[in-house]
């Protein structure tokens, strides 16, 4: 009987001048006439961490009922779509007071930074470090690091006492390495699919206007006719969709050029905010799709961050309105700031839905968390952190967990470490662990 015509590894490349392109899982990656080829089979864990700065609107945050029949409040109402994977957890906060550095470098570490504005930083290995030691070692890239917001004229002190390093990043693969998050667009999709042939071939395919599939294109002809009708078409969305994010960084890059570009904007960086997270995003969910990596990390925006959401109606930067003072209107606008942040966030979760991973979907296979390292950004409140999840991976609990008042935010992420069976005993500050799974 004739099952398949190709059979393919899971990690396989399509290599041309300058290019290596990566496959998504495809039918012909299940081994026949196993059960697996149309189950989830085993499906890969991803893991991911987006973050925002400032704090949130904690009114219009935290929902009022427990379990899984709250309301979502205004700021979660863009998660309407994915209230079935949803979970919320309140009460949590972290130690160290309501400085910025140490406010943004705890998230993840579960730690209190060392005051230092030398070089000497110390803080705590982070949650998605841990998580990619456990998923990321098997992948071209155990993990990505992502940002909209340049942080390279950012050193020395940056928030009083504490180096700039605990700003620029939320992501430390040990207690004394920091890593570096990539903004530009372009530089995360060469990471991602330009690795082929030598420096000088990559420099000449990128000095043409060509798609970076225009070096592959004899491959996947040759692959096209020897899969499966329904491989092809996921191949062909898949192809399709690589080109798009390609032109829209393209596009991006030729309005930097054209128009004025703010000094800390460099060019090629996007100039539109929603669309410069959005292909952030994109690239995260290709990256996942395609098992080059298993774990990001996104800073949505940077702590003391001034940019401005004029779509939104807001004029003022966004550190100056998240100190409303009690001002009803600069309430209004860091509400709808914190909004627009979650509809973001609410797209990427419809990308991974909408894409196809064994017989479910990458949202079903996927923990992506959500928060920020205040609660109150008008008073840079340590207590009452915001944190949200959604995703079907691990068979987490979904609803509103509302923890005993000020849980440390570390026992979260002790309770993930230990499901992703990272050997650590104790994570950062915490004292337990939350029953999340």
């Amino acid at each position: 009987m004739f099952i398949r015509k190709l059979s393919l590894p899971r990690r396989t490349f399509l290599r041309g001048m300058g290019a290596t392109v990566a496959l998504p899982l495809l039918e012909a990656m299940v081994p026949a006439l196993t059960p697996t080829v149309h189950t989830a089979g085993n499906p890969q864990i991803r893991f991911g961490a987006v973050y925002v700065p400032h704090g949130v609107i904690l009114d219009e945050w935290d929902p009022v009922a427990e379990g899984v029949g709250f309301e979502l409040p205004t700021i979660l109402k863009p998660l309407q779509p994915f209230k079935d994977s949803l979970t919320v957890v309140t009460n949590l906060k972290r130690g160290g007071g309501n400085n910025h550095a140490v406010a943004c470098s705890a998230w993840l570490s579960g730690s209190v930074a060392k005051a230092t504005e030398a070089e000497d930083v110390l803080l705590g290995t982070t949650i998605d470090q841990l998580v990619a030691k456990q998923i990321g070692q098997s992948t071209p890239f155990p993990s990505l690091e992502l940002a909209t917001e340049d942080f390279t004229g950012f050193v020395g002190g940056c928030s009083t006492g504490y180096s700039c390093a605990y700003m620029n990043t939320i992501s430390w693969a040990t207690p004394t390495t920091p890593l570096p998050m990539e903004i530009n667009p372009r530089v995360v999709f060469e990471r991602l699919f330009g690795r082929a042939g030598t420096a000088a071939q990559r420099r000449a395919r990128m000095s043409t206007d060509k798609s970076i599939l225009d070096a592959i294109t004899t491959d996947v002809e040759r692959l096209q006719g020897r899969v499966g009708a329904r491989d092809r078409v996921r191949l062909n969305e898949y192809l399709e969709n690589v080109r798009e994010i390609e032109r829209r960084i393209a596009r991006m890059e030729a309005q930097a050029s054209a128009q004025f570009v703010s000094l800390d904007a460099p060019i090629g960086i996007p100039e539109i905010y929603g669309e410069h997270a959005s292909l952030m995003f994109d690239l995260a969910a290709v990256a996942y799709q395609t098992d080059l990596t298993r774990v990001f990390s996104f800073m949505m925006a940077r702590d003391l961050s001034t940019k401005t959401y004029p779509q939104l109606g807001v004029t003022e930067g966004h550190h100056d309105v998240s100190h409303h003072g009690g001002n009803p209107q600069q309430i209004v606008a860091h509400t709808k700031i914190n909004t627009y942040h979650v509809q973001l966030f609410a797209r990427f979760l419809g990308t991974l839905r909408d894409t196809p991973d064994g017989d479910g979907s990458l949202l079903d296979h996927s923990l992506i968390f959500y928060g920020s390292g205040m609660g109150n950004g008008n008073i840079h409140g340590p207590e009452r952190l915001p944190l949200a999840a959604v995703g079907r991976g691990l068979s987490m609990r979904h609803g509103h967990i509302r923890t005993a008042e000020h849980t440390p935010l570390a026992n979260v992420w002790q309770s993930v470490a230990h499901k992703f069976d990272s050997p650590i005993e104790r994570f950062g500050e915490a004292t337990g662990s939350v029953a999340l799974f």
